[in-house]
């Protein structure tokens, strides 16, 4: 059984006790989530396709982590003019776990 969520304007595939990276949502860790934007959902029964959405089916998640990804260096140069910049970015995500699909 698994479903294709929307969830913070991406796409993810899920399955029951799956953990995934998602761009960071506000609330606390150990907070339970729930998201019915579901596009798609499988199961032994079937196929169902959302029209945009299905109706009737949610996922519900739990928070387990806030963590932030490697730095990124963005470097800029102009050549010949003395132009240098050096910035570094880190992209915050929240780990989640499904715990129900349905």
């Amino acid at each position: 059984m698994f479903a294709i969520v929307e969830i913070a304007g991406q796409q993810f595939k899920v399955s029951s006790s799956a953990k995934l990276f998602v761009p960071k949502i506000a609330n606390q860790v150990g907070n339970k989530l729930k998201f019915d934007k579901v596009l798609l959902y499988s199961d032994d029964k079937g196929i169902k396709v959302g029209k945009p959405i299905v109706k009737g089916i949610e996922v519900e998640a739990q928070i387990l982590n806030h963590l932030k990804d490697n730095t990124v260096i963005v470097f800029k140069k102009k050549k010949r003019k003395g132009y240098r910049v050096r910035k570094g970015h880190r992209q915050q995500y929240t780990q989640i776990e499904i715990t129900k699909i349905g």
